[in-house]
């Protein structure tokens, strides 16, 4: 299938490359060449201004995504931050526990 749609791709380029030969083939005089070099002309400015527009945005996009992952990486070591803040209390916690289970445990001995 993969081989039946390269040749059908191949057959719509070839069928156009066709038509723009026959375009091209079928201009006669130098007004209508002067028409065709300016309708072509115009797309080629606002394919460049497409483009550029195109580029503004991506540069835009990926100036944003720079400016999430430093926030995400900046919350990510916050969190590391207040993780190891906790695992320190919850040990701190602990170490006090144990040593009042061990205080009462030499006023019951």
């Amino acid at each position: 299938s993969a081989q039946i749609a390269d040749l059908q791709q191949k057959l719509l380029d070839a069928d156009n490359g066709d038509r723009a030969k026959q375009h091209w083939d079928s201009i006669a005089t130098l007004l209508e060449a002067k028409c065709a070099l300016k309708y072509l002309l115009a797309e080629l400015v606002s394919s460049k201004v497409r483009e550029s527009k195109l580029q503004s945005s991506l540069q835009q996009s990926q100036a944003s995504c720079s400016d999430v992952q430093k926030m995400l990486m900046e919350e990510r070591n916050h969190m590391a931050e207040v993780e190891a803040e906790l695992q320190n209390q919850i040990l701190v916690q602990e170490q006090q526990h144990q040593e009042k289970v061990n205080h009462s445990s030499w006023k019951f001995g």
